[in-house]
């Protein structure tokens, strides 16, 4: 029944890199990591839910924002050590992915030997976070 969960090359803490890639515009939304209890439930309820390293618990994707990602396709890469989810990003119009309330985490690009924001804040943290 697990095979699947089998195949998949866990790290030492038991959990696998997973990047969340917008269907239709292929934008790579965010990264993250899951354990096999995340996994499972990801794939059972197409709900993306990841595993929090920093607070050491499962974290269903939009359980305080509202910003939650529909799964539409789980994926494996070649070596079995990374996951790709392809998710419709809802909550809010565009999807907002990034706790700093923009599409996706990946807003920052080096240019002059520093990073720089390129992406506009959809919405303030202090409003998705009430």
């Amino acid at each position: 029944m697990d095979a699947w969960l089998d195949a998949i090359k866990w790290d030492r803490d038991g959990l696998v890199p997973v990047i969340a890639q917008e269907v239709g515009s292929n934008d790579v939304l965010m990264f993250a990591f899951m354990n096999r209890e995340a996994l499972a439930k990801t794939a059972d309820t197409m709900r993306a839910v990841y595993w929090s390293r920093s607070r050491n618990k499962l974290w269903f994707k939009g359980e305080e924002s509202g910003h939650v990602q529909q799964v539409h396709d789980i994926r494996l890469d070649c070596d079995n050590d990374v996951v790709l989810l392809k998710v419709t990003q809802l909550g809010h119009e565009p999807g907002i992915a990034c706790h700093t309330g923009r599409h996706s985490c990946f807003f920052q690009t080096l240019g002059g030997g520093q990073w720089n924001a390129v992406e506009p804040v959809l919405k303030s943290p202090e409003d998705i976070y009430k």
